[in-house]
């Protein structure tokens, strides 16, 4: 059985197709204009019974059997509540006229079929059939209906497979984070145990060789690196599933940076970081959370930055707003680089093997800087270094 045409049966409209359509099929078959009429007019009077009661039918021609004997057939599908019978006027007429007329009711559902068998002096074959499917494909729209109709078939068409792409990545995320979640929690626990041990060694410095202190000391330095990473996957986790939370409490910005670089200045020793107190004035922010995002920002400025090479920290305060920036005088990046950057786990190609990392700091401080209600950017230039600019809005305090 081979399909040659399909029409969705709507409304008046679509009558005029299925009755020209199905002409035509006969006029192609090479039938004689008596019986092409006698088809058309059989699938004209099912498919205007059957737009009396719905707007779903679907109407289906094909043909079917083998040589040497086949036959012209048309399939109307549609589903109805109305209790419909073949003494229905347009199924009374349809079956004075086609040899096989079939109706099959299960539910609400309900399937006619119409034969007529086709003349064994056509000499039809597969290839023939074939033909004749493709003219109906290439086939020009009769009319200026069919031709809206086709383009919002495409589009209806395009729009489902986007919904069931978007279901199916929705879908992948979804166990993409369930999975990132479980990991990092997993892996949280022999990390704790392993900087639990690593602290008791440290402790224990006097009563090692200084050999034996160099490789405590990595080992520290590596379970501090394991145990970040872990804590960013397990933000990263949060973010995706709108479960970040955040402590607001209005805070001075010169007060609250100063006290993050008095205790960053330990962490990143190799660079020199510069504060310039800028004009007082309170934020609402949440302290750890912006503490996580200074972090990211000076340890990704470190990372990309010559030793002992400076990294200024800036602050305007303009438009109600607090402006910071991170600058430093590292390698860049490039413009294609920062309009990705704060992509989830985005690397830049170039540095993967030299700087390790898995391209989730900037993601979670964008987020983190959203959710403040401020805004992120960065501008750069290649060997000439970085400055990362956030704002975020000035403390308003509620009015009674």
């Amino acid at each position: 059985m081979t399909e040659i045409i399909t029409i969705s049966l709507e409304n008046e409209m679509d009558l005029v197709l299925a009755h020209k359509k199905s002409m035509k099929a006969a006029e192609k078959l090479g039938l004689t204009i008596a019986t092409q009429t006698t088809f058309a007019t059989a699938v004209s009077e099912v498919a205007r019974t059957v737009i009396d009661y719905t707007n779903n039918g679907l109407l289906n021609i094909y043909i079917d059997g083998t040589i040497p004997r086949f036959n012209l057939m048309a399939q109307i599908i549609f589903s109805s509540e109305a209790r419909l019978t073949k003494s229905d006027e347009g199924f009374y007429y349809a079956q004075k006229l086609v040899p096989e007329f079939e109706m099959s009711t299960s539910g609400t559902d309900h399937l006619i079929t119409m034969r007529i068998g086709l003349p064994r002096f056509l000499k039809l074959d597969q290839l023939k059939i074939n033909l004749l499917k493709a003219f109906f494909e290439k086939e020009e729209p009769i009319n200026a209906y069919e031709q809206i109709k086709h383009k919002n078939s495409v589009l209806h068409k395009i729009t489902g497979e986007q919904e069931i792409e978007i279901k199916r990545e929705r879908e992948i995320n979804e166990k993409k984070n369930e999975f990132i979640s479980i990991a990092s929690h997993e892996i949280k626990t022999p990390i704790t145990v392993i900087k639990a041990y690593a602290q008791m060694l440290k402790m224990m410095r006097s009563e090692c060789s200084n050999k034996a202190n160099e490789i405590i000391d990595r080992l520290n330095g590596q379970t501090n690196k394991l145990s970040y990473l872990a804590n960013q996957l397990m933000d990263v986790s949060k973010v995706e599933n709108g479960k970040l939370q955040y402590n607001f409490e209005s805070t001075k910005i010169n007060q609250f940076v100063g006290e993050v670089l008095s205790v960053l200045k330990h962490v990143y020793p190799g660079n020199e970081l510069e504060w310039s107190n800028c004009e007082e004035t309170e934020v609402n922010l949440d302290k750890l959370r912006m503490e996580q995002v200074l972090t990211n920002l000076i340890g990704n400025a470190s990372k990309y930055s010559a030793p002992n090479s400076a990294i200024k920290i800036t602050g305007t305060v303009a438009q109600e707003q607090i402006i910071i920036a991170v600058i430093d005088k590292g390698i860049g990046m490039s413009a294609e680089n920062m309009e990705r950057i704060f992509e989830k786990f985005y690397r830049n190609k170039e540095i993967t093997d030299s700087h390790p990392g898995l391209g989730m700091g900037l993601y979670i401080t964008s987020k983190i800087i959203n959710d403040h209600g401020g805004k992120i950017w960065v501008e750069s230039e290649q060997g000439k270094g970085s400055a990362f600019h956030f704002t975020i809005p000035l403390f308003t305090p509620a009015k009674n």
